[in-house]
């Protein structure tokens, strides 16, 4: 019995050991799935989550979404990158709080960002997304100063039938949220998966260089 007792009294701090290190190795996996800046997930953990969602139950409407600030360009030029980085924190506190109940969102970089979410029915979709715009133009403070923002909000509906690739469904949000922003922001909404400009390496021709591993400050 007291070998037993020594036996376990010498595990126990090995045990605690590796317990300690597995949840230092948790915390770094989990923060090289994330924006340095705003925190939300980068491109591994947003497909991750996204794949879950788009395998939608029947009587669900799923929308991948892209979405990008208007007037970001300017916050930089007049109020400095450090403006330009709070808004950018603040944006994404909102989408993730936006998303919590719905799906998930991720930094593509700089101003845009994407989600993959989760409705009851289009109208209800139609709803969140004129709610989801209306907060991201709310305003944004920077030391005491408004910053004058806004958004475009692309977002293709997936219809019944086959599987459709993340990927896809995002090239074509991108689209709808350029048409969006053409007109003076808002959101728009299309079923259609067929790209209405030519493609450059999978992406909208002219499409600034951003991707969903960028990370870092706002540019």
């Amino acid at each position: 019995m007291s070998h037993t007792l020594t036996a376990l009294s010498a595990a126990a701090p090995l045990a605690a050991g590796w317990a300690v290190h597995g949840l230092w190795q948790h915390r770094l996996i989990d923060r090289a799935e994330r924006d340095a800046l705003t925190g939300l997930p980068r491109r591994a953990a947003f497909e991750k989550s996204a794949a879950r969602i788009l395998r939608r139950p029947r009587r669900d409407v799923v929308a991948t979404l892209v979405i990008d600030l208007d007037g970001f360009k300017q916050v930089n030029d007049v109020h400095g990158h450090a403006a330009g980085d709070t808004a950018i924190c603040e944006t994404g506190r909102r989408l993730a709080e936006w998303a919590e109940p719905l799906g998930t969102v991720a930094r593509l970089g700089g101003d845009e960002f994407a989600a993959a979410i989760r409705c009851a029915d289009v109208e209800t979709l139609r709803g969140e997304l004129t709610h989801l715009h209306q907060w991201l133009c709310s305003t944004v403070t920077y030391e005491g100063l408004p910053l004058p923002l806004g958004a475009s909000i692309g977002a293709y509906l997936h219809v019944p039938g086959p599987a459709v690739d993340l990927s896809a469904a995002l090239r074509v949000a991108d689209e709808v949220m350029y048409g969006v922003k053409q007109t003076g922001g808002g959101w728009s909404l299309t079923h259609t998966l067929t790209p209405a400009y030519r493609t450059t390496n999978g992406r909208r021709d002219g499409r600034r260089g951003t991707d969903l591993d960028a990370e870092g400050g706002a540019r």
